[in-house]
């Protein structure tokens, strides 16, 4: 790897950690790079798997006032992720590469549409609560966490517009924020990161300087991106998500 390739490999690691932490999708940057410096396929998949769990970590750190008053619930939930990241991890050595391509923008433009509606259906499903006199699930109930089950182990395989999933999926059966959602999107996508991490160090073959840059630039994104996503209003973090959500499924559609 050049001095270049370096330098445009920690670039797309800081760009990754900042979107990962505000929407999810940063490996769509960080993945087409190491294979333009030359990694095979799953190589790069794993070396970026590796590299981007920094980047969580720095991200959930950075939303740590909007975890205040989640901790049960975040428990629970990440020990759903914690499944589902290893399921999908050993998926990825035991599948193709290409297993998901056809069913990744599907999963991407259904995310997307929940997360439009999503103010209509939390309204819609108050008043229902109201009507019956039910107080909403704290931790979503069965639905939520059988669909973060999958979004999980989805995210173990590659990954790309997992935290859009996440919070298509939260924002559906919790009651809560969209900040205050964002930040247990960024404890969750930080758990799947280094439970496949830690599965891939035994029984997969990375590139330990490109998993050192993207880390690096991670690290550094995942603060940037918590500085600037917590200062956004809902309505424009919405618009983030499916803007960043849109380029996702024609970047799946074009590849």
């Amino acid at each position: 790897m050049t001095i270049w390739e370096a330098i445009a490999v920690c670039a797309a690691g800081l760009g990754a950690g900042a979107i990962n932490t505000v929407v999810g999708s940063g490996t769509l940057l960080t993945f087409p790079v190491l294979l333009a410096v030359g990694l095979p396929p799953v190589t790069a998949n794993v070396s970026n798997a590796l590299g981007l769990v920094p980047g969580s970590v720095s991200g959930a750190i950075g939303y740590r006032r909007e975890l205040r008053g989640q901790r049960r619930r975040v428990l629970l939930l990440s020990g759903v992720a914690l499944v589902g990241g290893l399921a999908g991890a050993v998926l990825l050595v035991a599948l193709p590469s290409s297993a998901f391509d056809m069913i990744v923008p599907v999963l991407i433009g259904i995310a997307l549409v929940l997360v439009i509606v999503q103010p209509w259906l939390a309204r819609v499903a108050g008043r229902r609560r109201e009507k019956h006199g039910r107080a909403a699930r704290p931790d979503g109930g069965v639905p939520l966490s059988a669909g973060l089950l999958a979004a999980s182990a989805y995210g173990g395989y590659f990954g790309a517009a997992q935290g859009i999933i996440y919070l298509a999926l939260m924002g559906l059966f919790l009651d809560e924020t969209l900040q205050r959602i964002n930040a247990v999107k960024n404890v969750l996508g930080a758990l799947v990161n280094a439970t496949a991490a830690v599965f891939f160090l035994f029984v997969a073959d990375f590139d330990w300087l490109a998993v050192v840059l993207i880390a690096a630039g991670s690290a550094v994104g995942g603060q940037f991106g918590a500085f600037v996503g917590r200062r956004l209003s809902p309505t424009a973090l919405r618009a983030i998500v499916v803007a960043v959500g849109a380029a996702a499924i024609v970047h799946q559609l074009l590849h």
